[in-house]
This record gives C-alpha cells, structure tokens and sequence, in this order.
C-alpha cells in the first residue's frame, strides 16, 4: 500500500469521525430544545406560600436596645404545577422587624416537592440579645404597649424546575410572609408571654 493510500483513508477516517461527531452534537441539541420548548409551553407557576402559625416562646426588648426572639414557625408550600417538579436547595428562613433582621437564618433541608405536592416546615427562630436602632426599640415598645406587632418571616434561597429527567438552572426564591402578633396590650412595653400559639393561615408574596 503506497503512503497516498495510507493517507486517503486516514482522511476517511477523521471525516467519519466529524460525521458521528456532528450526528451526536446534533441530537444533544435536539433533545435540549424539546425540553426547552416543553418547559416554555408548560411555563412553571411559583410555589403558593402560607405562614400556618407561630409560636411565640420569648419575645422581649430590653432597655439596652436590644432583642430576644425565641419563636417556632409553620410555613407550607404547594406545587400548583401539573407537570414540573420544584427543587429547593440552599434556603434560609428568618424573622425581621419593620425590615431588619432579629432572628439568625435557619436552614431548611434540602427538598424535592412533585407536581401537586405539599411541603411543610417548622423550624425555630432565635435571637438572643439582638441589637435594634434605637428608634425601632421605641416603636417595637409603643407596638407591644398598643397590643400587636408586625413580624415579618421571610425565605430566600434558590429552586431549580425540574420536567421528566431535566433540571432547570437555578433561580433566586424570596418569600415574604407577614405575622401579625397579638401581645395582650403589655403596658411596659418590655414583651409578652407565656408561650403563645397563633394561628394565622397568611399567605405570603412569592419573587423568583
């Protein structure tokens, strides 16, 4: 065999090779655009978020402008989608007041919710000794001395939809749900308790 015959069918071999290499690429993409398109036309609803209740363990503001918060939290998500699932991953659930935060993140486990499903969780939210500004302590004491304060529990972190075998990439979830908390009318303003269980079933707003 002469050297032009050796390179004739090297050549028609590396010209097979960008055929079956091509053919692979190609069907990749195809898959991938099914999917896309299936995900566009099915176009995924978020979560529906409601608060459940909260239980109040400690709630207290001392004359150093600081807070303590000791509360345990329900909070279910349900799936509205038919046909996608819901990934969550990375999420962070806390309390704020009049938009700062008074209790550490707690993090929510890792879950897969199906199509139709109902998630819940029931972490526990502390706070111990948190400083406030000293203008939001007066207005958390002329809350409590009016008999109702506005927490706000909130979520972020991320999901990813997931259709057949497809995962999508991820997206930033926040959920902001308001807890309005009845404390009897305490004349110190200092705080309330027992503990207390409040029964709330608020929906939240959901952003993602």
């Amino acid at each position: 065999m002469s050297v032009k015959d050796c390179g004739h069918h090297e050549e028609e071999r590396q010209n097979l090779h960008r055929r079956i290499f091509s053919g692979v690429l190609a069907f990749i993409i195809l898959i991938l655009f099914v999917i896309f398109l299936i995900f566009i036309i099915l176009r995924p609803s978020k979560p529906h978020f409601v608060l459940q209740d909260v239980t109040v363990l400690a709630f207290n503001v001392s004359s150093m402008n600081s807070l303590t918060t000791n509360i345990q939290v329900t909070v279910s998500s349900r799936n509205p989608n038919d046909r996608i699932g819901v990934y969550y991953e990375k999420i962070d659930i806390f309390a704020t007041y009049r938009s700062q935060q008074i209790t550490l993140p707690a993090l929510l486990p890792t879950t897969y919710q199906g199509h139709g499903d109902v998630v819940v969780w029931s972490p526990f939210l502390y706070g111990n000794a948190a400083p406030v500004a000293p203008f939001l302590s007066d207005m958390l004491s002329q809350d409590l001395m009016a008999g109702q304060v506005l927490l706000n529990v909130k979520i972020d972190g991320r999901v990813r939809w997931k259709v057949g075998t497809w995962f999508s990439g991820r997206y930033h979830i926040h959920v902001n749900c308001p807890a309005y908390i009845s404390t009897g009318g305490r004349r110190d303003g200092m705080g309330f308790g027992p503990t207390v269980k409040y029964q709330l079933v608020q929906s939240c707003t959901v952003d993602v």
